[in-house]
């Protein structure tokens, strides 16, 4: 019951950030220079036909009239209508959408499973060879940006060895190989850099050396009690990493053409199509705080001191 109470405060809590997010959003998105109206009608302007489309939209009406009627479509699934594709956002979204939890499911495979295979490793083999390999990798993978990780991999594996395809999604599988290590690999760093830490720490607890007294090895030690403890914080950063994978696709599905969110929030800037970037960007926030809700609740469940202290 004391979890479910801790639960239904965080996602309480989280409303306001929610409703003050989209308020600036919507600010921001209305102070930017340029009319979208002009750019969605082409050599049809004029303005007579400019007047027309402002009021047919409601952008003749103050701000908080706007902001409360688009609040209002929001608890409803209404995010308005694409400039560009005459569509709704809402359904431009769920196409997208998919290839976005693809990639993003991918990403956290790599992440996951290299950031802790290394962590580990790197914690067993402490200033050996092999922890300072790792640990050089994983900081190179958290230092060096994303679309330059992205560019030579698709340079190298998919240009010159002809290993993957170049761009789309037209090979099923093999297109996401390179996009995914190029998202995953940030992750990874910081998953087993955390992973190493927090294992090294657990180890030199005395519950440790006695499981070593009774006979268990180093790696039965890590394995069957010491890692199950160093996992809690782990686990917290690996939660909120889904809606940072979700949410930090835009460039790799750029460089790779993936037709995801990223995409569409690129088509919607670069036509100038407001409800639809609005949309997006307000879908990818949910995603973030989203993540981070999952992350809370998840921490409060597994560690009853957190939950004690909600």
């Amino acid at each position: 019951m004391s979890t479910l109470k801790s639960i239904g405060k965080r996602i309480l809590g989280s409303l306001p950030v929610l409703v003050g997010v989209i308020l600036v959003i919507f600010l921001m998105l209305r102070i930017l220079p340029g009319n979208a109206i002009v750019t969605m009608m082409g050599e049809h302007v004029n303005e007579a036909n400019i007047a027309r489309m402002t009021a047919e939209l409601g952008l003749d009406q103050p701000w908080y009239v706007q902001f409360w009627v688009y609040l209002k479509g929001l608890f409803t699934g209404d995010m308005g209508t694409s400039l560009k594709y005459h569509k709704p956002v809402s359904d431009l979204i769920a196409t997208y959408f998919p290839t976005t939890v693809r990639l993003a499911a991918y990403a956290a495979v790599v992440a996951w499973v290299v950031g802790i295979f290394c962590g580990v490793i790197s914690a067993v083999r402490k200033d050996k060879l092999v922890d300072r390999l790792f640990m050089g990798f994983s900081l190179l993978g958290v230092s060096v940006p994303v679309f330059m990780t992205a560019m030579v991999l698709q340079y190298f594996f998919a240009y010159q060895l002809k290993w993957f395809p170049l761009q789309g999604t037209t090979q099923g599988f093999l297109s996401y190989v390179l996009p995914a290590i190029a998202l995953g690999w940030n992750s990874a760093g910081s998953v087993a850099r955390l992973t190493r830490s927090t294992l090294l720490e657990v180890m030199q607890s005395d519950y440790i050396d006695t499981a070593r007294a009774k006979g268990r090895g180093v790696a039965g030690s890590v394995l069957f009690h010491a890692l199950r403890n160093a996992m809690i914080p782990v686990i917290t950063v690996m939660a909120m990493q889904i809606s940072s994978l979700l949410s930090g696709a835009v460039i790799t599905e750029t460089i790779f053409s993936l037709p995801g969110i990223g995409r569409l929030c690129i088509d919607a800037i670069s036509g100038r199509d407001v409800p639809l970037l609005q949309g997006s960007v307000i879908f990818t926030t949910l995603l973030v705080i989203g993540g981070n809700l999952v992350a809370d609740c998840l921490y409060a469940a597994l560690d009853p001191r957190i939950r004690k202290e909600a």
